[in-house]
């Protein structure tokens, strides 16, 4: 059986962290690997390489949210060698999702030989614990980032925005 959530490996050099990802990058793990980006930037992170040698999948989900963090840290404009969210050997699939999400401009891709050096001194675990609101309008926000960075991808997502939009309404209603 395998493992519904990507394992979230983290270390810290100087102002670069270090994260390894292994599994499925998803919509469990996408928050969690959301918030060890801000809090490490927080903290005077400038560099981030997510090493991706072992993350067999993405979905949607994650792939916005990692999307909307590539747009925050550098923009389009921001020249590759200067981006600071490096993707370090992504698998074939990520890749082809990355790139036929129009999104792969916003981090700076590289293949090579994988950081063996790195101590990952901390586990992160990962997983939905929010609400069910609160992981709708993740999930809401994610795909919104999506269409937003690239008008082809309106009509991939428009159905699932507005499945979390519904999500969203519903769910205010009864807390409120």
């Amino acid at each position: 059986m395998s493992k519904k959530t990507a394992d979230i490996r983290v270390a810290r050099l100087d102002d670069t962290v270090c994260i390894k990802l292994e599994g499925q990058a998803n919509f469990g793990s996408s928050e969690t690997f959301k918030k060890v980006i801000n809090e490490s930037g927080s903290g005077g992170a400038k560099r981030f390489i997510i090493d991706l040698s072992g993350c067999v999948n993405m979905d949607s989900t994650f792939l916005g949210m990692l999307s909307g963090l590539g747009r925050n840290w550098s923009d389009k404009d921001t020249p590759p060698e200067e981006r600071a969210i490096e993707l370090l050997n992504p698998t074939e699939r990520v890749a082809d999702l990355i790139d036929n999400l129009g999104v792969s401009d916003l981090f700076r891709i590289v293949r090579g030989q994988d950081p063996d050096n790195i101590d990952y001194c901390e586990t992160i675990e990962a997983g939905p614990g929010e609400c069910k609101l609160e992981l709708s309008k993740h999930c809401l926000e994610a795909h919104k980032i999506l269409m937003e960075l690239n008008p082809e991808n309106v009509a991939r997502f428009k159905d699932v925005t507005k499945y979390f939009e519904d999500e969203v309404k519903k769910a205010s209603a009864k807390d409120s």
